[in-house]
This record gives structure tokens, C-alpha cells and sequence, in this order.
């Protein structure tokens, strides 16, 4: 997956912004995942705002495609992006810039799992910027 075009991510964002837009998706908020559930505690979050990042994302925020490590599912990619948001923090009652790291896994019958929805780590690399 190395011949990447800004088409390609464009295609795979249209997919995706229509299975958000018909709530075919899901934030994963499990034990496995607290980063997410700690991006909805330390900011006034919603499922609706978060919605609206999603569906404002493009081909630009994408960072890379990632091969699933989870056994029985190697044939699975997930697609990496990041993006810059304004959020209201809950404690201090003041928006900050957020950095985040959202990562998607498209499943086959177009159901979407936000498996990462959450602060960045590290910086990430954008392909296309």
C-alpha cells in the first residue's frame, strides 16, 4: 500500500462519512480503549461533535494505512488521520487546541469502528502535506 492518491483517501473518507451519516459506526469505548474514553472525560464532548469532526475530515489529515494485528483479521487496513480541534476542556472551562489520532476500520459490509478516537501520542506524519 505504498501508491496512495489523494483519490484513493477521498474514496475511503466518502465511505466512511456515509456509514457516519447513517450511524453505521461506532466509537470503540471499551477497557481496551480508555485514551477514547478519556478524550470524552477531559473535554465537553458529544457523540454528535465528534460526529462532526469525522465528517469534517479530508484527504490532507490522512497519516497512513495500517495492516490489523488482531489474529483473523490481517486482511483488514485501518487508515490513520489526524486532525486539530478546538475543545472545550471540562475542568478549566476554556477550548485548547487538540491534536487528534483517529483510526478507522472499514469492515466489508460498510460498517465503520472508530477503533482510535483520541489525543495524539506523538506527532504524526501527514502523506499528503
Amino acid at each position: 500500500m505504498t501508491n496512495i492518491s489523494v483519490k484513493d483517501i477521498e474514496q475511503y473518507l466518502c465511505e466512511v462519512k456515509k456509514a457516519v451519516e447513517n450511524d453505521r459506526y461506532r466509537i470503540d469505548r471499551n477497557a481496551k480503549r480508555q485514551d477514547n474514553i478519556n478524550l470524552f472525560l477531559d473535554y465537553m464532548l458529544d457523540e454528535a461533535k465528534a460526529k462532526e469532526i469525522i465528517l469534517g475530515l479530508t484527504a490532507t489529515d490522512f497519516s497512513e494505512v495500517l495492516q490489523n494485528e488482531h489474529k483473523g483479521y490481517e486482511h483488514e487496513h485501518l487508515y490513520v488521520f489526524g486532525k486539530d480541534v478546538r475543545l472545550l476542556e471540562r475542568t478549566r472551562i476554556e477550548e485548547k487546541m487538540v491534536s487528534l489520532y483517529i483510526k478507522f476500520n472499514k469492515l466489508e459490509n460498510c460498517f465503520v469502528i472508530v477503533i482510535s478516537f483520541h489525543e495524539q501520542k506523538y506527532p504524526l506524519t501527514y502523506y499528503f502535506k
